[in-house]
Protein backbone atom coordinates (compact mmCIF):
# COMPACT_ATOMS: atom_id res chain seq x y z
CA UNK A 1 0.00 0.00 0.00
CA UNK A 2 1.38 3.57 -1.06
CA UNK A 3 2.05 5.88 1.88
CA UNK A 4 -0.51 8.45 1.73
CA UNK A 5 1.43 12.07 2.28
CA UNK A 6 0.38 15.98 2.90
CA UNK A 7 2.27 18.70 0.87
CA UNK A 8 2.72 21.37 3.59
CA UNK A 9 4.46 24.42 1.00
CA UNK A 10 6.00 27.41 2.62
CA UNK A 11 7.60 29.54 0.55
CA UNK A 12 9.63 27.82 -1.96
CA UNK A 13 9.77 24.71 0.41
CA UNK A 14 7.91 21.73 0.54
CA UNK A 15 7.68 19.49 3.69
CA UNK A 16 6.11 16.17 3.23
CA UNK A 17 4.17 15.15 6.16
CA UNK A 18 2.50 11.17 6.38
CA UNK A 19 -0.89 10.91 6.74
CA UNK A 20 -2.30 8.13 8.73
CA UNK A 21 -5.05 6.00 9.52
CA UNK A 22 -6.44 4.73 12.30
CA UNK A 23 -8.69 1.57 12.62
CA UNK A 24 -11.92 4.14 12.95
CA UNK A 25 -12.01 8.05 12.70
CA UNK A 26 -10.36 10.92 11.29
CA UNK A 27 -6.66 10.39 9.36
CA UNK A 28 -3.89 12.12 11.21
CA UNK A 29 -1.48 14.22 9.67
CA UNK A 30 2.22 13.18 11.24
CA UNK A 31 3.41 16.65 11.44
CA UNK A 32 6.80 15.54 13.44
CA UNK A 33 8.70 16.81 10.43
CA UNK A 34 7.87 20.23 10.95
CA UNK A 35 10.22 20.31 13.66
CA UNK A 36 13.73 19.61 11.27
CA UNK A 37 12.37 22.72 9.05
CA UNK A 38 11.78 24.91 12.00
CA UNK A 39 8.66 24.91 12.09
CA UNK A 40 5.68 23.84 14.58
CA UNK A 41 1.81 24.24 15.27
CA UNK A 42 -0.01 26.71 16.90
CA UNK A 43 -3.38 24.51 18.50
CA UNK A 44 -4.10 26.02 22.03
CA UNK A 45 -6.05 23.58 23.76
CA UNK A 46 -4.75 20.75 21.56
CA UNK A 47 -8.13 20.95 20.03
CA UNK A 48 -6.87 19.46 16.57
CA UNK A 49 -3.94 17.56 17.82
CA UNK A 50 -3.18 14.15 18.66
CA UNK A 51 -0.44 13.81 21.07
CA UNK A 52 -0.48 9.42 21.20
CA UNK A 53 -2.14 6.77 19.45
CA UNK A 54 -4.24 4.95 21.43
CA UNK A 55 -6.21 1.18 21.46
CA UNK A 56 -8.56 2.32 24.54
CA UNK A 57 -11.39 4.48 24.35
CA UNK A 58 -12.96 5.83 20.65
CA UNK A 59 -15.64 8.75 20.69
CA UNK A 60 -17.32 9.90 17.55
CA UNK A 61 -18.68 13.24 18.87
CA UNK A 62 -20.57 13.61 15.93
CA UNK A 63 -22.57 10.48 16.22
CA UNK A 64 -22.97 10.34 19.68
CA UNK A 65 -20.81 7.26 19.65
CA UNK A 66 -18.38 5.85 22.73
CA UNK A 67 -16.74 2.93 22.94
CA UNK A 68 -14.28 1.07 25.36
CA UNK A 69 -11.92 -1.14 23.64
CA UNK A 70 -14.26 -1.75 20.49
CA UNK A 71 -17.61 -2.27 22.99
CA UNK A 72 -20.34 0.99 22.74
CA UNK A 73 -20.47 2.05 26.16
CA UNK A 74 -24.49 1.34 26.36
CA UNK A 75 -24.05 -2.12 25.96
CA UNK A 76 -21.23 -2.43 28.87
CA UNK A 77 -23.47 0.17 30.98
CA UNK A 78 -26.70 -2.23 31.00
CA UNK A 79 -24.73 -5.72 30.62
CA UNK A 80 -21.56 -5.61 33.01
CA UNK A 81 -20.44 -4.35 36.17
CA UNK A 82 -17.80 -2.28 36.48
CA UNK A 83 -15.16 -5.01 37.00
CA UNK A 84 -15.81 -6.49 33.95
CA UNK A 85 -15.45 -2.52 32.52
CA UNK A 86 -12.23 -2.38 34.25
CA UNK A 87 -10.71 -5.82 33.38
CA UNK A 88 -11.80 -5.12 29.97
CA UNK A 89 -10.04 -1.41 29.86
CA UNK A 90 -6.70 -3.10 31.65
CA UNK A 91 -6.06 -6.19 29.50
CA UNK A 92 -8.25 -5.42 26.10
CA UNK A 93 -10.18 -8.42 26.42
CA UNK A 94 -13.60 -8.76 28.33
CA UNK A 95 -12.69 -11.49 30.98
CA UNK A 96 -13.84 -15.11 31.59
CA UNK A 97 -15.45 -15.99 34.62
CA UNK A 98 -12.51 -17.66 36.01
CA UNK A 99 -10.50 -14.77 34.97
CA UNK A 100 -13.10 -12.28 36.67
CA UNK A 101 -13.18 -14.09 39.85
CA UNK A 102 -9.68 -13.80 40.24
CA UNK A 103 -9.48 -10.11 39.22
CA UNK A 104 -12.04 -10.01 41.77
CA UNK A 105 -9.96 -10.94 44.24
CA UNK A 106 -6.77 -9.77 43.44
CA UNK A 107 -8.65 -5.59 43.74
CA UNK A 108 -10.42 -6.70 46.90
CA UNK A 109 -7.04 -8.08 48.68
CA UNK A 110 -5.58 -4.14 48.12
CA UNK A 111 -8.69 -2.41 49.36
CA UNK A 112 -7.36 -1.42 52.86
CA UNK A 113 -4.78 1.17 52.90
CA UNK A 114 -1.43 1.43 55.44
CA UNK A 115 -2.44 2.21 58.83
CA UNK A 116 -0.31 4.70 59.09
CA UNK A 117 -2.24 6.49 56.39
CA UNK A 118 -4.93 7.36 58.91
CA UNK A 119 -2.26 9.59 60.55
CA UNK A 120 -1.85 11.17 57.34
CA UNK A 121 -4.76 12.64 57.47
CA UNK A 122 -4.81 14.31 60.92
CA UNK A 123 -2.62 16.84 59.03
CA UNK A 124 -5.52 18.07 56.98
CA UNK A 125 -8.16 20.77 58.05
CA UNK A 126 -11.22 19.09 59.01
CA UNK A 127 -12.98 21.25 56.45
CA UNK A 128 -10.72 20.52 53.70
CA UNK A 129 -12.24 19.52 50.65
CA UNK A 130 -12.09 15.82 49.94
CA UNK A 131 -10.51 16.62 46.19
CA UNK A 132 -7.99 18.82 48.55
CA UNK A 133 -7.20 15.61 50.42
CA UNK A 134 -7.24 12.74 47.69
CA UNK A 135 -4.71 14.75 45.77
CA UNK A 136 -2.42 14.96 48.80
CA UNK A 137 -3.02 11.07 50.10
CA UNK A 138 -3.00 9.64 46.81
CA UNK A 139 0.33 11.17 45.91
CA UNK A 140 1.75 9.94 49.73
CA UNK A 141 0.71 6.27 48.66
CA UNK A 142 4.33 6.01 47.02
CA UNK A 143 5.95 6.67 50.41
CA UNK A 144 3.66 3.80 51.57
CA UNK A 145 3.93 1.20 48.45
CA UNK A 146 7.48 1.30 46.51
CA UNK A 147 8.21 -2.19 46.57
CA UNK A 148 7.15 -2.03 42.66
CA UNK A 149 7.52 1.34 41.50
CA UNK A 150 9.72 0.60 38.43
CA UNK A 151 7.73 2.25 35.94
CA UNK A 152 9.88 -0.39 33.50
CA UNK A 153 8.74 -3.52 34.98
CA UNK A 154 5.48 -4.66 33.25
CA UNK A 155 4.77 -6.70 36.61
CA UNK A 156 5.51 -3.63 39.12
CA UNK A 157 3.02 -1.54 36.82
CA UNK A 158 0.39 -4.23 36.69
CA UNK A 159 0.67 -4.24 41.00
CA UNK A 160 0.61 -0.24 41.15
CA UNK A 161 -2.36 -0.62 39.00
CA UNK A 162 -4.49 -2.50 41.34
CA UNK A 163 -3.67 -1.36 44.30
CA UNK A 164 -4.66 2.39 42.64
CA UNK A 165 -7.86 0.77 41.48
CA UNK A 166 -8.52 -1.15 44.98
CA UNK A 167 -7.48 2.30 47.33
CA UNK A 168 -9.49 5.37 45.86
CA UNK A 169 -12.84 4.14 47.21
CA UNK A 170 -11.29 3.37 50.60
CA UNK A 171 -9.49 6.92 50.48
CA UNK A 172 -12.15 8.94 48.89
CA UNK A 173 -14.59 7.49 51.83
CA UNK A 174 -11.82 8.36 54.52
CA UNK A 175 -11.56 11.98 53.06
CA UNK A 176 -15.60 12.00 53.54
CA UNK A 177 -15.47 10.63 56.97
CA UNK A 178 -13.06 13.16 57.86
CA UNK A 179 -14.40 16.10 56.57
CA UNK A 180 -17.59 15.03 58.80
CA UNK A 181 -15.99 14.34 61.96
CA UNK A 182 -16.94 10.42 61.88
CA UNK A 183 -14.65 7.43 62.31
CA UNK A 184 -12.80 5.44 59.31
CA UNK A 185 -14.85 2.31 58.58
CA UNK A 186 -12.58 -0.45 56.95
CA UNK A 187 -13.75 -2.40 53.84
CA UNK A 188 -15.15 -5.63 53.72
CA UNK A 189 -13.86 -7.88 51.00
CA UNK A 190 -16.88 -9.98 51.15
CA UNK A 191 -18.89 -6.55 49.52
CA UNK A 192 -18.75 -5.90 45.74
CA UNK A 193 -16.78 -3.03 44.60
CA UNK A 194 -19.97 -0.63 44.45
CA UNK A 195 -20.83 -2.25 47.51
CA UNK A 196 -17.62 -1.66 49.52
CA UNK A 197 -17.74 2.34 48.71
CA UNK A 198 -21.52 2.65 49.68
CA UNK A 199 -20.38 0.77 53.04
CA UNK A 200 -17.47 2.86 54.19
CA UNK A 201 -19.55 5.71 53.21
CA UNK A 202 -22.75 5.51 55.25
CA UNK A 203 -22.00 2.74 57.97
CA UNK A 204 -20.83 4.22 61.43
CA UNK A 205 -19.84 1.97 64.87
CA UNK A 206 -23.52 2.42 65.98
CA UNK A 207 -25.35 1.36 62.98
CA UNK A 208 -24.41 -0.77 59.74
CA UNK A 209 -25.78 0.84 56.49
CA UNK A 210 -27.88 -1.15 54.80
CA UNK A 211 -27.22 -1.71 50.97
CA UNK A 212 -29.98 -0.70 48.76
CA UNK A 213 -29.64 -2.77 45.04
CA UNK A 214 -31.06 -0.13 43.68
CA UNK A 215 -28.31 2.12 44.59
CA UNK A 216 -25.66 0.09 44.63
CA UNK A 217 -26.46 -0.40 40.43
CA UNK A 218 -26.79 3.26 40.43
CA UNK A 219 -23.15 3.80 41.60
CA UNK A 220 -21.59 0.51 39.90
CA UNK A 221 -23.36 2.19 36.50
CA UNK A 222 -21.93 5.59 37.26
CA UNK A 223 -18.33 4.16 37.93
CA UNK A 224 -18.95 2.36 33.99
CA UNK A 225 -20.02 5.96 32.34
CA UNK A 226 -17.08 7.82 33.39
CA UNK A 227 -14.18 5.02 33.45
CA UNK A 228 -12.76 6.13 30.48
CA UNK A 229 -13.06 9.02 27.93
CA UNK A 230 -10.20 9.32 26.09
CA UNK A 231 -7.45 12.34 25.92
CA UNK A 232 -9.60 14.74 27.90
CA UNK A 233 -7.62 17.13 30.49
CA UNK A 234 -7.20 15.06 33.47
CA UNK A 235 -6.08 12.24 31.45
CA UNK A 236 -3.64 14.12 29.25
CA UNK A 237 -2.13 15.11 32.55
CA UNK A 238 -1.60 11.97 33.90
CA UNK A 239 -0.26 11.09 30.46
CA UNK A 240 2.21 14.07 30.42
CA UNK A 241 3.15 13.38 34.14
CA UNK A 242 3.86 9.78 33.15
CA UNK A 243 6.03 10.89 30.14
CA UNK A 244 8.35 12.25 32.72
CA UNK A 245 9.22 8.57 34.47
CA UNK A 246 7.17 9.62 37.57
CA UNK A 247 5.83 6.98 39.73
CA UNK A 248 1.86 5.84 39.49
CA UNK A 249 1.00 7.00 42.22
CA UNK A 250 2.31 10.76 41.58
CA UNK A 251 0.71 10.39 38.08
CA UNK A 252 -2.73 9.47 39.13
CA UNK A 253 -2.31 12.35 42.05
CA UNK A 254 -1.65 14.85 39.31
CA UNK A 255 -4.99 13.73 37.69
CA UNK A 256 -7.41 14.12 40.21
CA UNK A 257 -6.21 18.16 40.26
CA UNK A 258 -6.56 18.05 36.76
CA UNK A 259 -10.14 16.87 37.26
CA UNK A 260 -10.92 19.17 40.62
CA UNK A 261 -11.67 21.63 38.17
CA UNK A 262 -15.07 22.59 37.75
CA UNK A 263 -14.58 22.82 33.57
CA UNK A 264 -14.09 18.98 33.97
CA UNK A 265 -15.27 16.98 37.11
CA UNK A 266 -16.78 19.73 38.55
CA UNK A 267 -19.39 19.69 36.20
CA UNK A 268 -22.21 17.46 37.97
CA UNK A 269 -21.77 19.78 41.32
CA UNK A 270 -22.06 23.03 39.19
CA UNK A 271 -25.34 21.42 38.46
CA UNK A 272 -27.23 21.05 41.52
CA UNK A 273 -25.45 24.48 42.47
CA UNK A 274 -27.44 25.92 39.55
CA UNK A 275 -30.72 23.81 40.50
CA UNK A 276 -30.39 25.53 44.20
CA UNK A 277 -29.91 29.10 42.37
CA UNK A 278 -32.76 28.65 40.23
CA UNK A 279 -34.80 27.36 43.16
CA UNK A 280 -38.24 26.45 42.35
CA UNK A 281 -40.00 25.46 38.88
CA UNK A 282 -41.83 29.13 38.84
CA UNK A 283 -38.58 30.58 38.24
CA UNK A 284 -37.43 28.98 35.58
CA UNK A 285 -38.36 30.68 32.32
CA UNK A 286 -36.72 33.95 33.86
CA UNK A 287 -33.02 31.61 33.92
CA UNK A 288 -34.12 30.93 30.80
CA UNK A 289 -34.37 34.06 29.59
CA UNK A 290 -30.83 34.98 31.30
CA UNK A 291 -29.14 31.84 29.77
CA UNK A 292 -30.49 33.38 25.82
CA UNK A 293 -28.97 36.90 26.86
CA UNK A 294 -25.31 36.91 25.45
CA UNK A 295 -24.74 39.38 27.59
CA UNK A 296 -25.66 37.99 30.82
CA UNK A 297 -22.86 35.91 32.73
CA UNK A 298 -25.47 33.19 33.80
CA UNK A 299 -25.06 29.81 31.79
CA UNK A 300 -27.05 26.48 32.07
CA UNK A 301 -24.78 23.42 33.82
CA UNK A 302 -24.93 20.11 32.59
CA UNK A 303 -26.65 21.16 29.19
CA UNK A 304 -24.49 20.47 25.68
CA UNK A 305 -20.73 19.21 25.62
CA UNK A 306 -17.44 20.34 24.04
CA UNK A 307 -16.77 16.46 22.24
CA UNK A 308 -20.30 15.14 21.67
CA UNK A 309 -22.36 17.39 19.10
CA UNK A 310 -26.11 16.10 18.91
CA UNK A 311 -26.07 13.53 22.16
CA UNK A 312 -24.02 12.26 24.68
CA UNK A 313 -24.67 8.62 24.94
CA UNK A 314 -24.16 8.40 28.13
CA UNK A 315 -27.12 10.74 29.27
CA UNK A 316 -29.85 8.40 27.77
CA UNK A 317 -28.30 5.71 30.61
CA UNK A 318 -27.69 7.84 33.49
CA UNK A 319 -31.51 9.45 32.72
CA UNK A 320 -32.59 6.25 33.32
CA UNK A 321 -30.70 5.42 36.17
CA UNK A 322 -32.25 8.72 37.71
CA UNK A 323 -35.43 7.71 37.51
CA UNK A 324 -34.81 4.11 39.00
CA UNK A 325 -33.46 5.61 42.27
CA UNK A 326 -36.00 8.30 42.48
CA UNK A 327 -38.40 5.66 42.06
CA UNK A 328 -37.18 3.28 44.90
CA UNK A 329 -36.66 6.19 46.86
CA UNK A 330 -39.92 7.57 46.19
CA UNK A 331 -38.74 11.05 45.29
CA UNK A 332 -40.06 12.28 42.22
CA UNK A 333 -42.05 15.08 44.13
CA UNK A 334 -38.49 16.54 44.91
CA UNK A 335 -37.97 20.16 43.93
CA UNK A 336 -34.53 19.86 42.23
CA UNK A 337 -35.53 16.69 40.39
CA UNK A 338 -38.68 18.59 39.23
CA UNK A 339 -36.89 21.97 38.78
CA UNK A 340 -34.69 19.39 36.49
CA UNK A 341 -37.18 17.53 34.61
CA UNK A 342 -39.04 21.16 33.39
CA UNK A 343 -35.38 22.19 31.92
CA UNK A 344 -34.75 18.54 30.42
CA UNK A 345 -38.22 19.23 28.88
CA UNK A 346 -37.51 22.79 27.68
CA UNK A 347 -33.66 21.59 26.12
CA UNK A 348 -35.72 18.92 24.42
CA UNK A 349 -38.56 21.17 22.56
CA UNK A 350 -37.53 25.12 22.83
CA UNK A 351 -35.76 26.04 18.96
CA UNK A 352 -32.51 27.56 20.79
CA UNK A 353 -31.88 25.08 22.64
CA UNK A 354 -32.39 22.63 19.61
CA UNK A 355 -30.62 24.47 16.97
CA UNK A 356 -27.36 25.24 19.56
CA UNK A 357 -27.49 21.29 20.21
CA UNK A 358 -27.85 22.01 24.24
CA UNK A 359 -28.97 18.94 25.18
CA UNK A 360 -28.87 17.71 28.90
CA UNK A 361 -25.39 15.51 29.22
CA UNK A 362 -24.55 12.62 31.53
CA UNK A 363 -23.29 15.85 34.89
CA UNK A 364 -27.20 17.16 34.62
CA UNK A 365 -28.20 13.61 35.61
CA UNK A 366 -25.41 12.50 37.59
CA UNK A 367 -25.73 14.97 40.14
CA UNK A 368 -29.09 14.23 40.83
CA UNK A 369 -28.25 10.53 41.50
CA UNK A 370 -25.57 11.10 43.57
CA UNK A 371 -27.63 13.65 45.91
CA UNK A 372 -30.29 11.39 45.86
CA UNK A 373 -28.11 8.41 47.40
CA UNK A 374 -27.06 10.60 50.41
CA UNK A 375 -23.71 11.53 48.46
CA UNK A 376 -22.70 15.26 49.72
CA UNK A 377 -21.98 17.84 46.69
CA UNK A 378 -18.86 18.39 47.70
CA UNK A 379 -18.20 14.76 47.29
CA UNK A 380 -19.31 14.34 43.80
CA UNK A 381 -15.80 14.60 42.10
CA UNK A 382 -14.42 12.37 44.67
CA UNK A 383 -17.16 9.39 42.88
CA UNK A 384 -15.58 11.07 39.66
CA UNK A 385 -12.51 10.32 40.27
CA UNK A 386 -13.00 6.99 41.87
CA UNK A 387 -14.48 6.17 38.34
CA UNK A 388 -11.72 7.77 36.17
CA UNK A 389 -8.86 5.71 37.99
CA UNK A 390 -9.27 2.95 35.88
CA UNK A 391 -9.04 4.79 32.48
CA UNK A 392 -6.09 6.91 33.91
CA UNK A 393 -3.95 3.91 34.73
CA UNK A 394 -4.74 1.87 31.75
CA UNK A 395 -3.47 4.84 29.44
CA UNK A 396 -0.62 5.23 31.81
CA UNK A 397 0.39 1.71 31.09
CA UNK A 398 -0.11 1.79 27.35
CA UNK A 399 1.85 5.41 27.29
CA UNK A 400 4.51 3.25 29.22
CA UNK A 401 4.66 0.66 26.97
CA UNK A 402 4.61 2.81 23.78
CA UNK A 403 8.06 2.67 22.31
CA UNK A 404 7.34 6.05 20.47
CA UNK A 405 6.47 8.10 23.29
CA UNK A 406 8.84 10.79 24.46
CA UNK A 407 8.69 13.20 27.58
CA UNK A 408 6.21 15.70 26.82
CA UNK A 409 7.68 19.08 25.99
CA UNK A 410 5.09 21.07 23.84
CA UNK A 411 6.10 24.21 21.99
CA UNK A 412 4.77 28.08 22.30
CA UNK A 413 4.42 30.83 20.28
CA UNK A 414 6.73 33.39 22.25
CA UNK A 415 4.99 37.31 22.00
CA UNK A 416 7.80 38.77 24.77
CA UNK A 417 10.26 40.65 24.54
CA UNK A 418 13.42 40.34 22.49
CA UNK A 419 16.66 40.14 23.65
CA UNK A 420 17.46 42.81 25.63
CA UNK A 421 20.56 44.32 28.28
CA UNK A 422 20.25 44.39 32.00
CA UNK A 423 21.42 48.21 32.43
Amino acid sequence: MTERKAILKIGDTEIELPILSGSTGPDVIDIRALGKHGYFTYDPGFLSTASCSSKITFIDGEEGLLLYRGYPIEQLAERADFMEVCYLLLYGQLPTVEQRAVFDKTVRSHSMVHDQINNFFRGFRRDAHPMAVMVGVVGALSAFYHDSLSVADARHREISAFRLLAKLPTIAAMSYKYNVGQPFVYPKNALSYAENFLHMMFTTPCEDYVLNPVMVRAIDRIFTLHADHEQNASTSTVRLAGSSGANPFACVAAGIASLWGPAHGGANEAVLSMLEQIGDVENIPKFIARAKDKSDSFRLMGFGHRVYKNFDPRAALMRKTCHEVLNELEAHDDRLFQIALELERIALEDEYFIEKKLYPNVDFYSGIVLRAIGIPTNMFTAVFAISRTIGWITQWNEMISDPDQKIGRPRQLYLGPEKRDWK
